[in-house]
């Protein structure tokens, strides 16, 4: 039998497929290094196109916020341009109520009482006068009870002058002044 010798190319063959492993490991490793790269600048683009609609989405943002608080000055302007337009208005159509509230005044007033004062506050009428006598002052307060312009009339006092001549009574009422206007607004129309 013949012996023969294996050794030396089962060792090249080691050697060989040891190369050929450090190759396919090397290529291998090489790969991978390439894909994460791939992966990472993709994600890195992603990253940057997420960050770029953020900053759009800010600046987006910013500027409707902008335009809220310019929306929000301008209702703010328009009640208050509104309130103003409506005082306007309002005295506009209380205008000739003070001319109707004097000429009333007259036409309650009886003979034998003048008055000495005459003090408005809001619809609060104040009257302060003389009168020949406490008759006439009821007079007065029946006067203004059935006038058109004013009503409610409250007597707070009623004296006789101190002066040696005189007969007649200091008197101070109140009374409220009605608005027909007010009134025929608030009226249900037909």
């Amino acid at each position: 039998m013949a012996r023969i010798n294996l050794l030396p190319w089962r060792e090249e063959q080691r050697k060989e497929q040891q190369r050929q492993f450090l190759t396919i490991l090397g290529l291998s490793v090489v790969l991978m290094a390439l894909i994460i790269a791939a992966i990472h600048l993709q994600y890195a683009r992603a990253l940057s196109i997420q960050n770029s609609r953020n900053n759009f989405l800010k600046t987006t943002i910013t500027e409707v916020e902008a335009q809220i608080a310019a929306i929000t000055k301008l209702e703010k302007d328009k009640r208050r341009l509104l309130n103003r337009i409506e005082r306007i208005q309002k005295l506009q159509r209380n205008r000739p109520e003070i001319v109707h509230l004097f000429d009333e005044l007259v036409r309650v007033l009886p003979e034998g009482v003048y008055l000495t004062r005459f003090t408005q506050k809001g619809k609060m009428l104040i009257l302060e006068g003389k009168a020949q006598s406490n008759a006439r002052v009821s007079a007065l307060m029946r006067g203004i009870d059935k006038s058109e312009w004013m009503a409610k009339p409250v007597l707070d006092v009623i004296q006789k002058d101190n002066s040696k001549d005189s007969k007649d009574r200091s008197f101070k009422l109140r009374a409220t002044q009605l608005s027909k206007i007010e009134e025929d607004s608030k009226a249900p129309k037909r």
